[in-house]
């Protein structure tokens, strides 16, 4: 991670999940930050993306360390849980569904960068990464289904490119992009994961992603990218 300040600071959001531990783990052992700050629900103070207050709070909380910050991390997201499965069909299609996909992948995210991106220096490189999905992109869907995710996650890329522009006329040197992990061995993906698919444990996605990251340069401001470095068509 040498093409950032030695000595600054990364923060990971969703510190508490598979990916989110593993990005933190990785950049421990660089050395190349002098603090990493992880935020979850458990993290003091807690950070809650349906609750913007919480975020605010947090980013008041980063704000006030001592201490350039020059990354940071959103390694949030939502694909299903108890009540919420990925729908197979249109017939699938719930609003209740729908709008909270909507609420963690696509408005969650939005207000980080929108409390977050304040906080990255004017000048040198810093970032904003947040990961997305490849089925988010419209170009490359070609066998449908997972309509809400799909969707969410589409918002969330337009929302990248959008902050991506507004950031570029306030801070010169500042990178947002979307980043897509792949198919990682956590709790969100391992039910969906199919025979003969590539899988990554989180350690070697954030590997992966983390390389990307280092080779990142203000050209790509606004890009959406995978863990290989390719570019991912909107």
């Amino acid at each position: 991670m040498n093409s950032f300040e030695h000595g600054a600071i990364a923060v990971i959001i969703g510190a508490s999940g598979g990916i989110g531990r593993a990005f933190a783990q990785h950049l421990a052992d660089t050395k190349q930050f002098s603090q990493i700050i992880g935020l979850s629900r458990s993290s003091t103070p807690p950070l809650d993306l349906l609750n913007e207050a919480r975020i605010e709070q947090c980013a008041g909380h980063v704000a006030q360390q001592q201490g350039n910050i020059r990354l940071i991390i959103d390694a949030t997201g939502f694909l299903h849980n108890e009540n919420y499965q990925p729908e197979k069909t249109w017939r699938q299609i719930d609003p209740a569904s729908m709008a909270h996909n909507f609420a963690i992948n696509a408005i969650g995210p939005a207000l980080l960068m929108k409390h977050f991106l304040p906080l990255l220096p004017t000048q040198r490189k810093s970032a904003f990464v947040t990961l997305s999905a490849r089925v988010g992109s419209i170009g490359d869907n070609h066998i449908g289904g997972w309509y809400g995710y799909r969707a969410a996650k589409a918002a969330l890329n337009q929302l990248v490119k959008t902050m991506s522009v507004e950031l570029a006329r306030k801070k010169q040197d500042a990178i947002c992009v979307a980043l897509h992990p792949g198919t990682v061995d956590t709790g969100l993906s391992a039910p969906f994961a199919k025979s003969g698919l590539a899988v990554q444990t989180p350690t070697q996605a954030t590997a992966n992603m983390l390389g990307v990251i280092n080779q990142l340069t203000i050209d790509q401001n606004g890009s959406f990218l995978a863990y290989d470095g390719s570019t991912i068509p909107w």
